[in-house]
């Protein structure tokens, strides 16, 4: 089971990840979070730093220019589009860096419907909660993953959305053939953007 660590901000955190063989650390982009990168971790501290982690760009709603600026300022291995993104902007990035494209979840959905226009073009998806306020404020709700276990989805992806230490047996009994990771957030800080790496390591080991 892959790991991501996501709403990192403190460039010592990305290097203890990195020691625990985390295997991606989720950067986010997105001005409006209070995990907001931009004005905490130095572009060219990350991308000078020799990781074996990935390093993954999280966006929304952005436009190319600025993702490909944050590409190649950061050493991005792969963006997360988090967003309305379309198709067409998925392949154009896929020629840069591998792409996970995020879907927001409320439970109504038509999964399959909803990756179709997508995968051709995505090489990961992750399924979310149904907001931004959910994804990006910490609050930290869920939605019901029974509607991913009747979905055929067949592209590896990751289960996110307020998953904390509490639900790390719930995940493992989660069973779908592509289910390729989980992606945590605001259940495994101290505060925002400080992950309890005491926490992480408990993630880490559950999940051997």
């Amino acid at each position: 089971m892959n790991i991501k660590v996501c709403g990192i901000t403190d460039m010592k955190q990305l290097q203890q990840l990195d020691g625990l063989d985390i295997e991606f650390a989720g950067l986010i982009f997105y001005p409006e979070s209070p995990r907001y990168v931009g004005d905490k971790l130095s572009g060219k501290d990350v991308k000078k730093a020799d990781f074996d982690l990935r390093k993954v760009g999280v966006f929304v709603n952005p436009e190319l220019i600025d993702v490909l600026d944050a590409i190649d300022e950061y050493g991005l291995d792969v963006v997360q589009l988090h967003g309305d993104e379309s198709p067409e902007m998925c392949d154009d990035l896929s020629t840069e860096v591998e792409v996970i494209k995020a879907f927001r979840i409320t439970g109504n959905e038509d999964i399959d419907e909803l990756v179709a226009p997508y995968d051709a073009v995505c090489d990961y998806y992750l399924f979310d909660t149904g907001g931004l306020k959910e994804s990006f404020g910490g609050t930290g709700q869920q939605f019901d993953w029974n509607i991913l276990s009747k979905a055929k989805i067949e592209k590896p992806f990751f289960l996110s959305g307020g998953i904390g230490v509490e639900d790390l047996t719930r995940v493992k009994a989660f069973k779908h053939p592509d289910l390729f990771g989980v992606d945590v957030n605001s259940r495994f800080e101290s505060a925002p953007g400080i992950k309890d790496m005491s926490k992480i390591l408990h993630l880490k080991m559950a999940m051997k």
